[in-house]
């Protein structure tokens, strides 16, 4: 996974996302668990462009609304009056020619509306696209460390795996060692003798079995002994 880096390529990409529909992000709350304290220092700033952008097309759509609905109402105005002002009523004239002033005001500033409504979803559109691209780039690059990072202690796992085996073996092998080495001991010199060295290393603490196997002999020499002193009182 590379970075979008190189202007060829953030070219590339741009052109690719033609015709694409991109939500905006500061809308969607998964967005901000993208970034981690880097990543939202860097896009602070567009992040905050289109924040005001969004909040200026909020603000000229409800105020349009909002202008249209006085206009219709002056004009539905206008024409109750009228018959009373062809009749000579001053008031009537009056309040057509202050109404007739409000929904020129009206029409101005309908006008002035009319073209950010028309400019602001194209600005908030490219800003969005900029957020993404710089948010893109930023979990690509994330992503790749992230990479970089696994196989490096995946390497260095194997190597722990393969060690731990080895020296499991290792183990294995000294206390099967230590373990022949005591019983010849207890079959050469006999308990008694082996009893009064102090072994600093005692292969019964590592062998649960040694001590089980040891009094199975000695109860076979035993008998065995027992086996043969039967034997010679017998002959006598």
């Amino acid at each position: 996974m590379g970075s979008f880096s190189g202007k060829d390529k953030e070219n590339s990409f741009k052109d690719s996302l033609i015709g694409k529909d991109i939500p905006v992000l500061t809308l969607d709350n998964k967005w901000y668990k993208l970034l981690d304290e880097v990543g939202k220092k860097n896009v602070k700033s567009l992040e905050n462009e289109l924040n005001e952008l969004l909040k200026r097309q909020g603000k000229v759509n409800s105020e349009t609304k909002e202008i249209k609905k006085l206009k219709k109402r002056l004009m539905e105005e206008i024409v109750t009056l009228v018959d009373e002002a062809s009749n000579g009523d001053d008031e009537a004239e009056k309040k057509i020619a202050d109404n007739k002033r409000l929904v020129e005001d009206c029409n101005k500033k309908l006008d002035e509306y009319g073209d950010e409504i028309v400019d602001l979803p194209r600005e908030i559109n490219e800003v969005n696209r900029k957020l993404m691209l710089i948010t893109m780039e930023h979990c690509y690059e994330t992503m790749q460390e992230n990479t970089d990072d696994i196989e490096e202690l995946d390497e260095w796992l194997t190597s722990i795996r393969i060690e731990l085996k080895k020296n499991l073996i290792r183990k294995q092998e000294k206390e099967a060692k230590n373990h022949q080495i005591y019983s010849y001991m207890h079959d050469i010199f006999g308990p008694e003798v082996v009893e009064i060295f102090d072994l600093r290393y005692n292969p019964e603490e590592h062998h649960p079995m040694t001590k089980a196997e040891l009094e199975k002999k000695e109860a076979e020499k035993a008998a065995e002994k027992e086996e043969a002193k039967e034997d010679t009182n017998g002959k006598q």
